[in-house]
């Protein structure tokens, strides 16, 4: 069969008849028990529970089987795991392949949560982290230690979107037999594709532009085939499972990421372009942008960008950045962000959120552009930055 569009893709994927019993999309299968109607059928199902085939409620039902199908398709990978957020994803990605006395490599840029889990929980475990910075391609070699199971990207980097130069990096971690994973929410599986680069799972936030709409909490990660059984038999037996509701809006939303993304990607390419002027701004951190850090990474792995940018201002205060946030309309203060919706955070240092990488520049104001207009975007930045500037 000819290779398919990977935007075709989106809309074929994961639709057998299997899972859509006939009609556009998969249907909602909700099951706890599975029964059966003799011994030889559960001896043969217990046989096959790990590939789509229906034995319990958390080991998934056809809805659940067309989410991972898809997504495994989408990534390129032998199989996908589900997952009640994006942070479970990681950790249980993390707590699947590490035991007391490991050592792990985890980029200093990561997600809060993520850094929040190796140094609480991993650390109570007896498994220890090194921070490293995301710019330190194959100078990673020096800080893989005997005992180094995984090596842990993001790329770009929680809050100030550094890209990291994935392939250097896996080919070091491999000439050592450490083990690779990615958070890779912001590449969402359509722009970046990790397992194509060398890395052995990838993870995703499916909170963000898989489900699109702000009212989904899920998690996935896409595996090799040289660790997916491992990946899949410990995430379920550390307890972990979906909703096949959530599963079906999860596989709704994939439907319309396409299309979804090139809005947020263009809008967020505008406002960005236009902050780059801004007195008040000293440089934009969108890694579509010669001014990101990792910028050329990018251009050589990335099919595209979306609506998540950061900017650095030249000055400023917590109450400057109080006023800035306060007075925006159209942007709403919250966590997360690939919705509909426009949305802001602000950090007036990087404090708590680095170890290895020093932080001596100005005030970073995260963005993520959702679906409205830009003029109307464009007005509120421009009179909330009128407020920032009256209280520096």
């Amino acid at each position: 069969m000819k290779k398919i569009n990977r935007n075709t893709q989106l809309v074929s994927a994961g639709r057998k008849k299997a899972y859509t019993q006939g009609v556009v999309n998969p249907v909602v299968q909700r099951a706890s028990t599975v029964v059966f109607d003799s011994v030889a059928e559960l001896k043969e199902a217990a046989k096959k529970r790990g590939d789509k085939t229906l034995f319990y409620g958390r080991r998934g039902t056809t809805t659940h089987f067309a989410l991972q199908e898809a997504i495994a398709e989408l990534e390129g990978g032998e199989g996908c795991a589900l997952y009640p957020s994006g942070a479970a994803a990681i950790s249980n990605a993390l707590l699947s392949f590490v035991k007391t006395g490991d050592h792990i490599l985890m980029v200093d840029t990561a997600y809060e949560p993520t850094r929040d889990f190796c140094d609480k929980i991993l650390a109570g475990l007896g498994i220890e982290t090194t921070y490293y910075p995301p710019g330190i391609g194959a100078g990673i070699s020096a800080l893989i230690k005997d005992n180094t199971r995984v090596l842990f990207l993001e790329s770009p980097g929680s809050i100030t979107m550094e890209i990291q130069d994935v392939p250097a990096m896996v080919a070091k971690a491999n000439e050592r037999g450490v083990m690779t994973m990615l958070d890779n929410t912001w590449g969402n599986g359509l722009h970046y594709r990790p397992l194509e680069h060398g890395v052995d799972i990838s993870i995703q936030a499916a909170t963000k532009y898989i489900v699109g709409h702000s009212d989904v909490m899920m998690g996935v990660a896409v595996s090799n085939k040289k660790y997916w059984p491992t990946l899949r038999e410990n995430s379920y037996l550390l307890g972990q499972c979906t909703s096949a509701d959530d599963a079906y809006l999860a596989l709704r939303g994939l439907r319309t990421m396409a299309v979804r993304l090139k809005q947020h990607e263009q809008a967020a390419i505008d406002v960005a372009t236009w902050l780059e002027t801004h007195p008040l701004v000293d440089h934009v951190r969108h890694p579509a942008f010669e001014t990101c850090p990792g910028h050329e990474f990018f251009k050589r792995d990335f099919d595209g960008s979306n609506g998540l940018f950061s900017f650095v201002m030249k000055a400023g205060n917590q109450q400057a950045i109080d006023a800035f946030l306060d007075s925006l309309q159209h942007f709403k203060m919250g966590f997360s962000w690939g919705g509909y919706e426009s949305l802001v955070t602000a950090n007036l240092t990087m404090k708590g959120l680095r170890s290895e990488t020093g932080w001596t520049q100005g005030p970073v104001i995260r963005l993520h552009i959702g679906l409205e207009d830009v003029a109307d975007l464009l007005a509120d930045l421009n009179q909330a930055l009128a407020f920032y500037e009256q209280h520096l």
